[in-house]
């Protein structure tokens, strides 16, 4: 096949109209329908419904798009690798984390690594969806499980626990729980139980959630979570790892926790060299440290 006609296939595919990719490309209308037209005839498909609100890809056409998305994807892993033989660490960095782990720990530590490097570009995807690596959805992961792809290079960051927290102001307002059995006195605040959730912390809530609470607050992250204990609104179930960062925070019922989760780091193995990738996993890791210097097991 014809590399500059599946270039123009990529974008006429992307853009779904041949005005939109002749505008990206820098190419007119007609020069753009040519080469598709051309491209047709040399595989002898159809690659496109015409309709007057745009194009559509045929069957055949969705199966030539997933090739090129592939191919694109490739070629900037590969753009990113030859950047990345420079020294200097600068440009695009896409990581990806949970909504909890990204706003509550990493995104307040990300002032020191801009300090290091001030010329790095970094794209903080919050999400609970595991986004797929090796498909260059991210350039870095830190997940609360071990991914399960290949070609993944993993390291295992820490171990975190769900545990209640409450502020010293509502405890002095309602006194402090010392049995499940004081929780008919106090507000519970957790994720929701169809919030997508790691499944110790889902069946933390689950068993706090059987006993006779009458008043609960469920949100859809641990963000969320966190700002109604801030605000004296309940007793929240929160990762341990806030107390870093909150320390006047008063654990509630200690021996009340969930399993442990594992916090891992992962990136593509053809990341392998990447001084962007390389900064951010020991700039991770470090912190990491620093904080179970502080917050031994």
């Amino acid at each position: 096949m014809d590399w500059d006609k599946l270039r123009i296939f990529h974008a006429v595919a992307d853009a779904g109209s041949l005005t939109h990719a002749g505008d990206t490309l820098h190419l007119s209308q007609s020069a753009v329908s040519r080469q598709i037209r051309a491209l047709e005839e040399s595989l002898n498909v159809t690659l496109f419904h015409r309709h007057a609100r745009g194009l559509i890809l045929t069957e055949q056409g969705e199966l030539l798009f997933e090739a090129t998305q592939a191919m694109v994807k490739r070629l900037e892993a590969t753009a990113a690798r030859i950047r990345d033989s420079e020294d200097e660490v600068f440009g695009e960095l896409r990581v990806t984390t949970t909504t909890g782990f990204g706003t509550l720990w990493l995104a307040p530590r990300l002032a020191k690594l801009y300090k290091k490097y001030p010329a790095l570009k970094i794209d903080l995807m919050l999400e609970e969806r595991v986004l797929d690596l090796p498909m260059r959805e991210a350039d870095v992961a830190i997940r609360m499980k071990e991914p399960s792809q290949a070609d993944l290079i993993r390291r295992r960051l820490m171990n975190i626990r769900m545990r209640l927290y409450a502020s010293p102001e509502y405890l002095a307002e309602h006194g402090t729980p010392t049995s499940m059995v004081d929780f008919n006195q106090h507000r519970l605040i957790c994720q929701h139980a169809g919030t997508a959730q790691v499944a110790a912390g889902a069946l933390l809530v689950a068993q706090l959630m059987s006993n006779d609470i009458p008043s609960t607050l469920t949100v859809n992250n641990y963000f969320g979570v966190l700002q109604g204990v801030l605000n004296n609104v309940g007793i929240g179930v929160l990762p341990d790892y806030v107390t870093d960062d909150f320390p006047h925070l008063v654990r509630v019922l200690p021996d009340t926790e969930s399993n442990e989760v594992p916090v891992f780091l992962a990136y593509p193995e053809e990341l392998r060299h990447s001084k962007r990738v390389g900064a951010f996993r020991d700039f991770v890791t470090e912190e990491i440290f620093a904080f179970r210097k502080q917050h031994p097991a």
